[in-house]
């Protein structure tokens, strides 16, 4: 496989830790639920490492119950056997990862993924083991404490039986976030998924936990979940101790879950900002349900337009892009859509993204391609058909902010031109689909390289 990309968008040396532009990566939530291997974890990380690496694509996380070693697909044991140190921090299970074995946790696996460019992620449950508390397990470096003093069983998830939640009022909940993290940061965590954190809203151990990653001395990025009912009363706090945040429950490959973004994306993407991203979730394309929490084996149930209304939406909005499907399984048709050069610069440059307007099964969006200027040269458009039947639309370009003069209009999925006539574009929209432009002026497109590269993306 040969993927060329232009020079501007290919990766450099070093990563921004803490997330200037939204992250994107992989996770093991979609494809293999609580049961995935160190074995499949490194396949994926040697894929992106190999074929997405240029174009942006660098984190690998593994997902929840990475410390059970009866994990198994489809749900949650009831009395989870958790692996542990002395003092009740989780530890990887060593019969799905055996490079953990004595006591080596995540540092050999996080090494080998570090080796291939990449960075490494795992999932966190909010609060300390059940276990833990159980057994009253002593807090690192707090004589006398133990995990019975500081846990509050009030607070408990409503859907997993891992953990409790701690109570901030003694000053041993947050002894056990900072040991928790600072081992974490031994390993070389770079990103940490903390669960159960924002529905209901627990604003006490988002900040202990924000604080526990300043303490540890490693640049760590923060994202939390899930973003169920989530609300914009909460966004400056969420910007001031996490990088990404989501924004709605756990999105499958149904067109209703991609319908129901539409809304909320349009509430947080006018603020979206470096290091405080509004998350959609994962994308549930490829190969996904192979040992899944919901669903069989299967290739995603998407249509091929609502996967690129779904790629359209997340990265005019400038969500963070966490790939859900097995990567070496990927299809060809996928991995194009993830590589895709003119809509990944859209991802990582523009600004300005809104809703401009929605109209029965009509929605149209834009953002301001490049540089934050007062006129803009250039700006990006997507018109989407959420209808069951292709639709021809009609979108002025007095309704779209468009640059004066504008005459050139750019398909950026498909490469080719538009012309626009009759004081707009006309387009033929797809079912569920959508199509995205790129509008400039004559001036700006003659003197500047092409918004879609000329060279050919072999998959």
């Amino acid at each position: 496989m040969s993927l060329e990309f232009p020079a501007d968008l290919a990766m450099h040396d070093t990563v921004a830790p803490l997330a200037d532009r939204p992250p994107m990566g992989w996770n093991s939530w979609d494809c293999y639920g609580t049961t995935v291997t160190e074995a499949e974890v490194l396949a994926n990380a040697e894929f992106m490492a190999e074929h997405l690496l240029r174009f942006g694509w660098d984190t690998i996380v593994v997902d929840i119950a990475w410390y059970d070693p009866a994990a198994r697909a489809g749900g949650y044991n009831e009395k989870p056997g958790i692996e542990m140190d002395a003092w009740g921090r989780q530890l990887p299970a060593t019969n799905r990862f055996p490079s953990a074995a004595a006591g080596a946790g995540f540092a050999p696996l996080a090494a080998r993924v570090h080796a291939l460019g990449l960075r490494f992620g795992l999932h966190i449950m909010r609060g300390i083991p059940r276990a833990a508390v159980e057994r009253a397990l002593p807090v690192f470096e707090r004589a006398g404490v133990t995990a019975a003093d500081i846990a509050d069983p009030a607070s408990a998830c409503t859907w997993n039986p891992d953990n409790v939640g701690l109570n901030h009022d003694h000053p041993g909940a947050q002894a056990y976030y900072d040991a928790q993290v600072a081992q974490f940061a031994t390993w070389g965590v770079d990103f940490i998924k903390a669960d159960d954190m924002l529905a209901p809203y627990h604003s006490r151990e988002i900040a202990a936990y924000a604080l526990a990653i300043a303490r540890s001395g490693r640049p760590i990025t923060l994202s939390l979940s899930p973003g169920t009912d989530l609300s914009q009363a909460h966004r400056e706090h969420l910007a001031a101790n996490a990088e990404l945040w989501r924004v709605s429950d756990d999105l499958w490959d149904r067109w209703e879950d991609i319908l129901d973004q539409f809304g909320r994306l349009a509430r947080w993407a006018p603020h979206q900002r470096p290091g405080a991203w509004a998350d959609a979730d994962m994308l549930p394309l490829g190969r996904i349900g192979i040992r899944a929490e919901r669903g069989d084996d299967r290739m995603s149930r998407l249509t091929p337009d609502e996967q690129r209304t779904m790629l359209t939406l997340w990265c005019l909005a400038r969500s963070p892009l966490m790939f859900g499907g097995d990567l070496p399984s990927t299809p060809s048709q996928t991995l194009a859509l993830l590589t895709n050069p003119a809509v990944l610069r859209m991802h990582r440059d523009s600004h300005g993204q809104r809703e401009l307007w929605r109209e029965g099964d009509t929605i149209v969006w834009s953002s301001v391609a490049g540089a934050e200027v007062e006129e803009p040269a250039a700006i990006y458009v997507a018109v989407f058909n959420t209808a069951d039947a292709a639709r021809e639309i009609h979108l002025p370009l007095s309704a779209l902010g468009a640059p004066a003069g504008a005459a050139t209009a750019t398909d950026l999925w498909h490469g080719d031109q538009v012309a626009v006539t009759n004081g707009g574009l006309t387009l033929r929209v797809p079912a569920h689909g959508c199509r995205l432009m790129h509008l400039d002026t004559p001036l700006e497109h003659q003197s500047s390289q092409p918004a879609v590269d000329s060279r050919s993306i072999t998959v």
